[in-house]
């Protein structure tokens, strides 16, 4: 009879503090971290939004670097060209120059 008697009395004990509505206080820090999970799903999401936008932002940022990149190279290709040019002229006018004073002399 010992036996079943613990039994029953643990059982008792488990069924009365069971039942007792027992509520802890949050504390200032499970208040605070909760807070914190809150905002940091808050901010995911709005990121989420955020980041599509951005993301759309920063490709037409990107696309216009671009169109001003090629731009550019194309620009300095056409200056490279003219460069060239003006150096083999000044290269036939030296050589002109060179000539005549040869002839002088």
């Amino acid at each position: 009879m010992c036996i079943n008697s613990t039994p029953s009395n643990s059982q008792s004990q488990k069924h009365s503090y069971n039942s007792h509505n027992i509520r802890l206080i949050p504390t200032l820090n499970s208040i605070k971290n909760r807070w914190r999970r809150l905002n940091k799903k808050k901010k995911k999401k709005k990121m989420a939004i955020m980041g599509i936008e951005k993301t759309n932002e920063m490709e037409m940022k990107n696309l216009k670097l671009f169109m001003e990149n090629q731009s550019i190279i194309k620009e300095n290709e056409r200056l490279r060209n003219k460069a060239l040019l003006l150096h083999q002229e000044n290269l036939t006018l030296l050589a002109q120059l060179q000539h005549n004073f040869s002839i002088n002399n």
